[in-house]
């Protein structure tokens, strides 16, 4: 893809009005990715409602039993072939929008929105067990490159639209702007610089006023709480944190260990793998439906109370196998709200626990379900200030932010204790290991640079630093004040640093210049 030139000069002189720019497409950007993930939000929807219909409409009935299996067939043949079409629509997205990111895929929009929203949609008609949380992101994160790419925008614009693209995607997807933003700085652009911030959140309000215009303003993970869990009872909070902390690393191992067993089949093609959960979801339509699709329906079981130990344990596990099926296939849809559905469960489990034998009282028995959630998403992610947020934007109410952020903070730290990766990360290594991906790098990068309190250059001048020579320093922001940096130049707490860097080294570099400007503790 053509681009154009980079030039030093051009970027110190044009600094302001890069800012303003990057701002207005971002703008642009929330717009679009709100409205493509909206329709794509609809479209899942309605695929879940054929799913389930379909339930009902096999049921003691052999001959459109029958029929059913040739349609499953003709799905499992459109998806392979759109898989075929773009492989980068497998999966979630994410760890496709993180390669992106760092340049070790360079995917083609326009076949990607149009082959995701297609093979996704059929993929939950079919009854997997997938979300719509990932394919959201990659979808707007195409919106962003799209748009980068229709007005040839300079690689550094690209990755900032990328980023506010999955922002919104997943503000709209969920209602969660705020979560929107953060996921998408910490996990996607990894860089929490002024102008990212302030660009991202434009794009993931707008994507967010957008999908409530559709869908409403009643949250999307909507449990009726009664108050916030008094601190006597925060012991069971630390409990429930270990659960969800081992069964998060668990979770990401198995993950890992189904596609390594998908691997082994060579009978299949990569692309017509997807055939195997499409077949099996035929027998949970028959005999266990409550596992099918993305989750909402159990979401509303749980609503319905009337708890069985027992049955929530069998539905755990149903639904934990039944999507890494989904997932493994390599088929389109994300693991992101399954295991927030898995989460749910774990933390009914516990609450039925807690209430009949260890004296919680019974109206605290939500508030076991809604932390649970956030936690295991910490422990598989491993991005707790996300699930916090998050878990407390779904559910429509920021009281219940303490405990939440007890429960995601043990699970996180139980993860890290085990050394566990975490599962999108997992997941970029294995694609960018085993995949035959065409590389896209360009000789310099764009990178940014707070200057923090304790790190070792605060107070000195530039030419005493030491920097490596492939670094050059374009511009150093402080408050409103934008200073050409020279050799004398010092320093100063808060200064705001955009660095041009090789990029066939960058990754040794960033870890040198991270040592140079942060707190090393």
């Amino acid at each position: 893809m053509e681009r154009k030139e980079f030039s030093i000069a051009r970027f110190l002189s044009s600094k302001s009005r890069f800012d303003n720019i990057v701002l207005l497409e971002g703008f642009i950007v929330g717009i679009l990715a709100g409205v493509v993930a909206v329709i794509y939000r609809l479209m899942l929807s309605y695929g879940e409602k054929i799913a389930y219909f379909v339930v009902d409409y096999i049921k003691n009935n052999t001959f459109h039993l029958c029929i059913w299996i040739i349609c499953i067939l003709m799905i499992g043949f459109i998806i392979s072939k759109l898989l075929k079409y773009e492989s980068y629509i497998s999966g979630s997205g994410i760890p496709q929008v993180e390669a992106e990111m760092i340049d070790q895929i360079d995917e083609k929009w326009y076949k990607v929105i149009l082959a995701k929203m297609i093979a996704g949609t059929l993929s939950i008609v079919g009854g997997l067990s997938l979300g719509r949380e990932g394919p959201s992101i990659q979808l707007g994160a195409m919106i962003g490159k799209g748009l980068a790419s229709v007005f040839k925008r300079m690689k550094l614009e690209e990755k900032y639209l990328l980023t506010c693209g999955a922002a919104a995607g997943l503000s709209a997807a969920f209602n969660a702007p705020l979560a929107g933003v953060l996921f998408a700085l910490e996990e996607i652009h990894k860089n929490f610089s002024p102008l990212a911030l302030v660009t991202v959140m434009v794009a993931s309000l707008t994507g967010d006023f957008i999908s409530k215009n559709i869908f409403g303003m009643t949250p999307s993970l909507y449990f009726p709480l009664v108050e916030s869990l008094p601190l006597g009872q925060y012991g069971f909070l630390i409990i429930l944190g270990v659960i969800v902390g081992l069964l998060g690393v668990f979770y990401n191992k198995t993950t890992m260990f189904t596609l390594k067993l998908y691997d082994k089949i060579t009978f299949l093609k990569n692309n017509q793998k997807i055939y195997i959960p499409l077949i099996i979801s035929i027998g949970f339509m028959i005999f266990y439906p409550d596992v099918l699709c993305g989750g909402h329906h159990i979401i509303d079981l749980l609503h319905e109370g009337n708890y069985v130990l027992s049955s929530v344990l069998l539905l755990l596990v149903m639904k934990f196998i039944f999507s890494l099926i989904s997932f493994g296939s390599g088929a389109p849809g994300g693991i992101f709200f399954p295991l927030l559905v898995l989460g749910s469960l774990i933390g009914c489990g516990y609450a039925i626990v807690v209430t009949t034998y260890c004296g919680v009282p019974n109206m605290y028995f939500n508030n076991f379900i809604v932390v649970a959630m956030a936690g295991l998403f910490a422990s598989i992610v491993r991005a707790p200030i996300t699930g916090i947020v998050l878990i407390a934007e779904m559910c429509g109410s920021l009281s219940q932010f303490l405990p939440i952020a007890v429960c995601s903070f043990v699970g996180y730290i139980v993860a890290n204790m085990l050394r566990c990766e975490p599962i999108y990360h997992s997941l970029l290594n294995r694609m960018i290991k085993n995949g035959n991906h065409e590389i896209s790098l360009e000789e310099k990068e764009i990178l940014h640079y707070s200057i923090e309190l304790g790190s070792c250059c605060l107070d000195k001048p530039i030419k005493e630093l030491g920097l490596p020579k492939e670094c050059v320093i374009l511009s150093i922001n402080r408050g409103i004040e934008e200073i050409v940096p020279r050799g004398d130049t010092v320093l100063h707490l808060g200064d705001h640093l955009t660095i041009l860097v090789n990029k066939e080294n960058r990754e040794v570099t960033k870890d040198i210049l991270h040592k140079f400007f942060t707190l090393e503790i």
